[in-house]
């Protein structure tokens, strides 16, 4: 299936490694420019160098998109260099899991308004674009209660109920939005990697949960966001798509 994507442009937030990652480079595989950022400037340095080695217009910068102004000026300067958007993909997550008041503060600053602040900034941006899309990267465990049920859960929940609000708001507008969520992913240096390491029954009880017997990969994930941000999904809006290997056993109507 051809998405068509070639001459697209796309924006990920968190795009240097783990399921942004996979989604920079699958983007860029199917023909778009993308731009991308992360806090380490050196990640983001490695990672746009091996787009353009491949032969990808592609850009980056090092940002924490909890610093409204800072996120709101790279986004405007990376549509600027691309010549436009056409995408957008906040991915980025606090993983807050803690039940303090630091954890909750910190998944609402990047979580939250690091998503809000992403697509206020874009916004202008897409409304000019002929196959606008925002694809927010959610979580399972905004549908139902599990060890991260705490402010990590419970914002993921508000990005999904955001994402169809913006659907409603938006298709009027010819720009669509849709959510992911992954189930848990591994990588290397990934959230699971580290509880594999450090509290190996955790890691032993998630892998028994899934029917798979094994966790997602990067690329799975990035496949299903790569499809909603495409035009190929042209009239799917208001969508939370749930890639998990059958982990959740909650009916979504």
């Amino acid at each position: 299936m051809d998405l068509g994507l070639k001459g697209c442009r796309a924006l990920v937030t968190g795009g240097t490694k783990g399921i942004g990652g996979a989604i920079a480079d699958l983007l860029a595989a199917e023909g778009a420019a993308v731009a991308l950022c992360a806090r380490n400037a050196d990640e983001v340095a490695a990672k746009v160098a091996s787009l353009r080695g491949a032969g990808v217009p592609a850009t980056g910068r090092a940002v924490d998109v909890a610093d409204t102004p800072a996120l709101r000026a790279w986004i405007a300067a990376a549509a600027d260099e691309l010549g436009g958007l056409d995408i957008l993909v906040p991915n980025v997550s606090a993983l807050a899991v803690g039940a303090d008041e630091a954890a909750w503060r910190s998944g609402f600053s990047v979580d939250i308004m690091g998503t809000v602040a992403a697509v206020d900034a874009a916004m202008p941006f897409l409304e000019r674009s002929r196959a606008g899309a925002i694809v927010i990267i959610a979580s399972v465990s905004g549908r139902e209660i599990d060890f991260a049920a705490g402010p990590y859960g419970a914002y993921k929940a508000a990005l999904i109920h955001y994402a169809q609000g913006l659907a409603y708001r938006l298709a009027a507008r010819g720009i669509r939005a849709n959510t992911v969520s992954p189930g848990n992913t591994y990588f290397k240096d990934g959230v699971w990697h580290r509880i594999e390491a450090g509290d190996p029954a955790l890691f032993a009880e998630a892998l028994r949960l899934n029917p798979t017997g094994r966790m997602g990969r990067p690329e799975e994930m990035a496949r299903a966001a790569v499809f909603l941000a495409s035009p190929a999904a042209s009239f799917i809006t208001g969508t939370n798509l749930v890639v998990d290997g059958a982990l959740t056993r909650g009916v979504q109507f």
